[in-house]
């Protein structure tokens, strides 16, 4: 096994053990944002139970196909930071950095009961810790991209070739992402560092509504 290798693991670990951390945290009620309150949230139980599900994670092909669709219902939100944002992004998606998730600005943004609000980031940690600060404060339809943009890249736009044992199952499937990359006109790319364009789709109108006034009771 290689030190690269080892250093890896080291790392994932590492991020892993902070995510979890702050799911103690939010769990417990005892999330501290200096200069901003909110009057409303869930029921630390009722949190729980959404944490430990896994429907919160939509996939890449689930995502892709909703592109290519043109899905209207859908609602990209990329936490990464500005300068990663700039160099790539998956289509039509808003840039709101994660450590600025709860500006009052971004609330119309995360209280849309009219779309599927996807976070994403580079693999699950960002955009898990957007979702759970959103869903502490009992935002719903919100949802992460499982895997992120390394999925992204790894299953939609570099498809890896089926085995001659695989099943008929996946060949389709693999034959239905290299499609997907063609249409994203990205063709095969290996890293989030390349210099790859955004694919060139019309941008979808976003009719940000004007956000109700949660009533929900139960808040820490």
């Amino acid at each position: 096994m290689s030190k690269t290798y080892k250093y890896k693991k080291i790392i994932i670990r590492r991020r892993y053990r902070i995510l979890a951390a702050i799911l103690i945290i939010l769990s417990g009620g005892l999330v501290l944002l200096p200069k901003y309150q909110k009057n409303v949230g869930i029921k630390p139980e009722t949190f729980l139970l959404n944490l430990m599900s896994p429907e919160r994670y939509i996939s890449t092909d689930f995502l892709a196909n909703s592109l290519i669709s043109k899905d209207p219902s859908i609602l990209l939100i990329d936490v990464r930071s500005a300068k990663e944002y700039s160099d790539f992004s998956l289509p039509n998606a808003t840039n709101i950095p994660l450590s600025t998730i709860l500006k009052p600005d971004n609330e119309t943004y995360l209280d849309q009961d009219g779309y599927k609000v996807i976070f994403y980031s580079n693999d699950n940690f960002f955009a898990d810790q957007a979702w759970l600060i959103a869903k502490r404060f009992g935002y719903n339809n919100i949802f992460v991209l499982k895997g992120g943009l390394n999925a992204w890249f790894n299953t939609i736009l570099n498809p890896e070739m089926p085995k001659t044992s695989d099943s008929e199952l996946e060949f389709q499937k693999y034959n239905t992402r290299k499609a997907a990359a063609m249409f994203f006109g990205i063709g095969a790319v290996n890293t989030l560092n390349s210099n790859a364009a955004t694919p060139n789709i019309a941008p979808k109108k976003i009719i940000l509504t004007k956000t109700k006034k949660k009533t929900t009771g139960g808040g820490c």
